[in-house]
């Protein structure tokens, strides 16, 4: 009876895992059709504004052309007009010299025939019909003006779609996420040389199945790449998995997206615990200070819920450095909202306040810095039944590191009331490592790696972040891969944690 239910769960479990697959596609296959319908009118749109730039175009240049005739028939018809009125005037005045001379032929008196003889000689010498040229100034050839437009037919023949780069392909092979840094790399099938950068872009999302359309993030728009390969630095992994995708450009447009690739990115993301924190500390999400006045601050803000992701997966658990297994929240992190919250408050001296999530398994890494004028403060883990009086370091159930600058100014490892003082400089931020399986927990310099100590000993239970502050204030950094100089450090460690065994030996 028992297996047959067994069976069944998983059956029903198959099941709801392919409905919400299938599902998933038919929203994807939903919004690619409304995205062919609209991107459709808009290439239409845009089709119409190219033609009609186009035909604007040519009826300017037919405008400045029909112009040009009319100009150069004014100019010609102008001219050829001024030198007809010339001829016509000077046709006109030698007719009349003609007359005159055909009727002084018929004077008989000496004297007045050489009269007219002279004046006739004299008007012949000054006539305009002597001195006119008889060559037209202008031709009616138009010929200059004439145009042929089979070349620009030919290639308005020509004219077609442009040419679009292809989807590039994102090689999970060559991807790599360390350091809270991830590198994508990726290649076209084939050569293009008309390609110009390519654009990357990504996005967080919880989900490492088919791609999903709802509830999914923004994606982040990475342009004008000249190579093929990015890496994205700084980044806070918050979420499980990025979504990668990338497209080609040319100087004209932009290709189809290479099918997307979701790496994962796990790491440890915790909040302080505000409702069991001490009175005397102000509290939220990842910032605590000393209050002495016993004021207590809002309730940290709520998480916000884990986004779907919705791009296609590719595995690279063989490929990416970050394997560590996912924290789990502690009943801390689903307690009711009343002030006590469910568990008693620290109090009296123990200044405390514990992140809201336990680490069961794995490697994890996060950074605490403290105010300059901080006093006194206290970075390490604790078990969960840490009693509501008891101090980091003070226990069985605690391990830290210590920090006093009242008074006088001390660094120390702390665990079961024993202490080791740190013969180092206390660094600006400490990163704080935590390897569950292994039974360690160090301390480093988070700029420089430096290793500042070392506990060695066997978890037996889900510990705790835990921190104490009076006189100042602490903030934290989480969401950060374990950095791989640590990595390495911890393959090589083996001089600090045999110096530290006066405090390993009591767990519990």
């Amino acid at each position: 009876m028992d297996s047959q239910k067994e069976a069944l769960q998983r059956i029903i479990s198959t099941l709801a895992n392919k409905n919400d697959e299938i599902q998933n596609f038919i929203d994807t296959l939903n919004q690619t059709l409304k995205g062919v319908q609209e991107n459709s009118s808009n290439i239409l749109s845009e089709l119409d504004e190219e033609f009609d730039s186009l035909y604007t175009i040519l009826d300017e240049v037919k405008e400045s052309m029909i112009n040009s005739i009319k100009q150069e028939q004014a100019r010609k018809s102008q001219e050829l007009q001024n030198q007809l009125s010339q001829c016509n005037n000077a046709l006109e005045n030698s007719e009349e010299l003609l007359e005159f001379a055909t009727r002084s032929l018929d004077i008989k008196e000496p004297e007045e025939f050489s009269k007219a003889a002279r004046q006739i000689k004299d008007r012949v010498t000054m006539a305009s019909a002597f001195r006119l040229s008889l060559k037209p100034k202008v031709s009616d050839n138009m010929t200059h003006l004439m145009v042929d437009f089979s070349q620009e037919r030919q290639i308005l023949q020509t004219l077609k779609f442009l040419p679009v780069p292809k989807a590039p392909e994102i090689d999970p092979v060559e991807c790599l996420v360390a350091d809270n840094a991830v590198t994508v790399a990726w290649r076209m099938p084939e050569e293009d040389n008309k390609i110009d950068h390519f654009i990357l872009e990504y996005r967080k999302t919880n989900f490492d199945g088919l791609p999903r359309v709802k509830d999914e993030r923004c994606w982040e728009i990475i342009d004008n790449i000249k190579g093929t390969e990015y890496t994205l630095s700084g980044l806070k992994f918050d979420s499980k998995y990025m979504n990668f995708r990338v497209r080609a450009c040319n100087k004209a447009v932009a290709g189809e997206y290479s099918d997307p690739v979701t790496l994962e990115t796990k790491a440890l993301n915790f909040s302080l615990d505000n409702s069991s924190s001490h009175l005397n500390l102000r509290v939220e999400d990842t910032c605590v200070e000393w209050d002495p006045t016993g004021g207590k601050s809002q309730e940290s803000k709520s998480k916000g819920k884990e986004n779907k992701g919705s791009v296609h997966v590719t595995s690279l658990k063989k490929h990416t450095r970050s394997g560590t297994p996912s924290p789990k929240r502690t009943s801390t992190g689903s307690r009711p909202p009343a002030g006590r919250g469910s568990r008693d408050r620290f109090t009296g001296e123990s200044y405390t306040v514990l992140g809201d999530t336990a680490i069961e398994s794995g490697q994890h890494y996060w950074e605490v810095k403290a105010q300059k004028d901080c006093k006194s403060y206290s970075v390490g883990v604790a078990y969960k039944t840490l009693g509501k009086f008891d101090q980091l370091g003070k226990t069985n159930t605690s391990w830290c590191i210590h920090v006093n600058n009242w008074l006088q100014n001390t660094f120390a490892a702390k665990h079961n009331n024993k202490v080791k003082s740190l013969d180092v400089a206390v660094p600006e931020r400490i990163g704080v490592f935590c390897d569950f399986d292994g039974g360690q927990l160090s301390f480093y310099d988070a700029n420089s790696k430096q290793l500042l100590y070392s506990f060695k000993t066997k978890f037996t239970q889900p510990v705790l972040p835990g921190f104490m502050v009076w006189c100042g204030g602490l903030s934290l950094n989480t969401g950060m891969q374990v950095p791989s100089a640590v990595r390495t450090l911890q393959k090589s460690e083996n001089g600090m944690t045999g110096s530290a065994s006066s405090l390993n030996n009591i767990t519990q």
